[in-house]
């Protein structure tokens, strides 16, 4: 005869059950509350005035939002249900359950302070001796926007269309001034028809304005670069007395192209060219991540689908992060980040650069790998120096951390946690945003960092009385 335990789900508890012994000791939940204890929460806390009903905590509230992000739950809505739903959940509200517009609030309201909390949670991290900076490994990913590229239009398409809808703007108008309205559809409200075409006409113009502000910062940058090529051209033909070789550098022109976009639902968001081939409405996500933890330990975002201008903006990061994190020593990349311009400010960051002069080849031949490259000349330049110390064993090996630490925390990021599409619109919004779900990863990696040495200091004493 079969033995089943028996689900009885009508006994009542003879004591009040306690979220404490709803999750294991060692669930990433607990160690957020954990973490989220120990954060100075005060610019969040004075903000709220006191007045009215009482508010949730805003280490609640935090600890929901990042555990949410951590396990793949971002919508407001969905994270309120989770507080009814899941185990996890209701241990961090303590059984409270703050609806979604409490929680889309304090998201929106407290996504500037994100960065700071980033990077208290990167020094306690420090204090508890997981984190040694030492080389980062900096890359960029694409990350799709909160809005489809179907909602985009270019300026040439809008041309086209306020010429069509122009021509059925002046057709209705005369069909509307005719007494005899045979012609007109059965249905159609001739006025109503005219009103939707003129608002159409007065987005696409307002659109069009957008493009060509965009088009005119893009010339003045195109413009000051031809400018600084003309001028070196210049020089080093004065200096050698020789016309210098090679084609010159063609002017750029002025006002928008067809080509030029903009999306109608997050116009701030860039149609970019995604891995796998094809083109998504997206932000350009940048990480440095430590190569020895694979802690994210800076965050950047830009609507530039190409990478070569980030290093600069992430060694200010950095820079600014010295006298709370440490000072970081090396920087790996990949060839996306390469310039002489990129070498030169590493360099002069105190930051010894490792970025690939070009991609590699798959299929070496197997005496590249066990040897070392001829001696550099003594007069090499920052960019053949570097070049040289990337064949080397040791810069070969360097080199290799890249593809095992921030390429795996970008994989995990979308195909673990879920983050493949951010939530909010806008640059600001989304650049804070990105902060958060680097913050919620550091917390899932602090977790299993914790752990592990955990294990290593048990089996250590082990050995020991053993």
């Amino acid at each position: 005869m079969s033995n089943f335990i028996v689900a009885d789900r009508k006994t009542d508890y003879l004591l009040p059950p306690s979220v404490d012994d709803w999750l294991n000791e060692d669930h990433l939940a607990r160690y957020i509350v954990e973490v989220v204890d120990q954060l100075d929460l005060s610019r969040l806390t004075r903000q709220y005035a006191g007045r009215g009903s009482k508010a949730h905590h805003p280490a609640t509230l935090l600890s929901i939002l990042i555990y949410g992000y951590c396990t793949g739950v971002f919508s407001s809505r969905k994270l309120e249900r989770a507080t009814y739903d899941s185990v996890a959940f209701r241990y961090l509200a303590a059984g409270t359950h703050p609806d979604h517009d409490t929680l889309a609030t304090f998201r929106r309201r407290f996504l500037g302070e994100f960065s700071e909390l980033f990077v208290q949670v990167l020094e306690l991290a420090r204090e508890m001796k997981l984190l040694k900076l030492g080389h980062v490994c900096l890359d960029g990913t694409k990350v799709h926007a909160n809005a489809s590229r179907h909602s985009a239009l270019s300026h040439g398409h809008i041309e086209k269309l306020e010429i069509q809808l122009k021509a059925e703007v002046q057709e209705l108008l005369t069909l509307a001034e005719k007494a005899d309205q045979a012609d007109v559809p059965e249905g159609v409200d001739l006025p109503a028809e005219i009103r939707r075409r003129e608002d159409r006409l007065a987005a696409m113009a307002e659109a069009k304005a957008k493009i060509a502000a965009r088009a005119e910062e893009r010339y003045q940058r195109e413009k000051a670069d031809y400018d600084a090529k003309l001028a070196k051209r210049a020089e080093k033909e004065k200096t050698t007395g020789k016309k210098p070789g090679g084609k010159p550098p063609a002017a750029p022109m002025p006002g928008p192209k067809d080509s030029d976009q903009i999306n109608l639902t997050d116009e701030e968001s860039r149609i970019m060219p995604v891995s796998g081939g094809g083109f998504e409405q997206a932000y350009n996500a940048q990480a440095a991540v430590d190569a020895e933890t694979m802690l994210v330990v800076a965050t950047g975002l830009t609507q530039a689908p190409n990478d070569k201008e980030q290093v600069k903006p992430m060694l200010e990061t950095l820079a600014a992060q010295t006298r709370r994190l440490g000072k970081v020593t090396g920087l790996i990349a990949d060839t996306g980040f390469c310039s002489e311009t990129n070498i030169k400010a590493c360099e002069t960051a105190g930051i010894a650069p490792l970025i690939a002069v070009a991609k590699a080849d798959h299929h070496p031949d197997w005496r590249e790998r066990h040897s070392e490259p001829p001696a550099l000349p003594e007069n090499a330049t920052p960019l053949q120096a570097m070049a040289h110390r990337l064949k080397t064993k040791a810069g070969r090996a360097l080199y290799a951390l890249r593809k095992q630490t921030v390429e795996p925390v970008f994989g995990i990021i979308k195909s673990v946690m879920g983050f493949r599409q951010f939530s909010l619109r806008g640059l600001t919004k989304v650049t804070r945003e990105w902060t958060l779900v680097c913050l919620a990863w550091n917390l899932k990696r602090l977790a299993v960092l914790r752990l592990q040495e955990s294990l290593l200091q048990n089996s250590t004493l082990a050995r020991s009385d053993g």
